[in-house]
């Protein structure tokens, strides 16, 4: 048994039963493998894999049991080595963060600046994605902490922390008639082009629940992961802007300076957001991940992390 067959039968899985994907993902051949995957049944004695022919089809029962164990123990492995890292290089290295572009944009830069203050010789690799896409890379350990509103407490093999609560504002141009409406209801909204996010970004879900459950038709015209596209386009006249309140940093009063245009509290119309960071169940953090995390969430404790990471493994 090795580590490499370890492998193979986790991103097989990871792939879904996709061998030439597996051997893309390994930097090795497909029939590679299968030989690395055969091998290990053979020594363990059972079939790891369901086979329609020579194509694998899905887990067997013993073989879903196996991979909670191969998981565990390449994660101890990773832990492993980045445990040796730590003791050789305390302050040296790469920090990966996968988050969204409005986390990227708004929230992260001042973080980024203390954290590279105090760890000069850490790289920082922003991954900007999608929160399904952050939450898989931080499972896969492509990236250590995953941060985004939506999603990633929906995952068993993620811990995640809640760290900042924000709301939606309406941005519309100046002079425009809701404007005059106080309060702004939703029907209101709906009686105008919306802009927006794309599905699953920023707090998109609770826009379209709170319309759903007034059972209100809304016309969202454009969509897209930018505020500042999404503004741009309410600039042109193409329709009323439902954004992220830290998005709307430059302002003064209820007029985005610069742009021409105003903003509109939505926080009575669509439920609260809560941006949390996340990292993998049972990983170990290097000393700087923490500083990092306390950076942005500078309620939680290292104590408190700690224990969240290690529960449940």
């Amino acid at each position: 048994m090795n580590f490499q067959q370890l492998r193979s039968i986790r991103e097989t899985a990871r792939c879904g039963y996709n061998l030439t994907e597996v051997a893309n993902v390994l930097y090795t051949s497909q029939p590679g493998v299968s030989r690395q995957i055969r091998e290990l049944e053979e020594e363990l004695g059972v079939d790891i894999f369901e086979r329609n022919g020579k194509r694998l089809t899905g887990l067997t029962d013993p073989g879903r049991g196996i991979l909670q164990i191969i998981d565990r123990l390449l994660l101890e492995a990773e832990n492993l080595q980045r445990a040796s890292r730590e003791y050789t290089a305390q302050e040296i290295g790469t920090l990966a963060v996968a988050t969204t572009h409005t986390q990227a944009r708004y929230m992260l830069p001042k973080v980024v600046q203390a954290f590279r203050s105090a760890f000069p010789k850490v790289r920082i690799a922003l991954q900007q994605s999608s929160p399904e896409h952050i939450a898989e890379w931080v499972i896969s350990g492509r990236s250590d902490v995953g941060i985004a509103t939506e999603g990633l407490s929906q995952f068993d093999e993620l811990v995640s922390f809640p760290c900042y609560r924000w709301h939606h504002a309406i941005v519309v141009p100046d002079g425009h008639p809701l404007l005059q409406k106080n309060p702004v209801t939703l029907a209101d909204l709906a009686e105008y082009p919306l802009i927006t996010y794309d599905l699953g970004f920023t707090g998109r879900g609770h826009i379209d629940d709170a319309f759903r459950q007034e059972n209100i038709t809304t016309d969202i015209v454009l969509t897209a992961m930018d505020s500042d596209v999404i503004q741009q386009y309410v600039a042109l006249g193409l329709g009323v802007g439902l954004v992220a309140s830290m998005a709307l940093q430059h302002r003064n009063g209820d007029t985005l300076t610069g742009t021409g245009l105003k903003v509109i509290d939505g926080a009575h119309l669509f439920a609260q957001n809560v941006t949390r960071l996340a990292v993998r169940r049972g990983a170990y953090l290097r000393s700087y991940t923490y500083d990092f995390i306390q950076l942005f969430a500078p309620e939680l404790s290292r104590a408190d992390i700690e224990k969240a990471v290690k529960a449940g493994t």
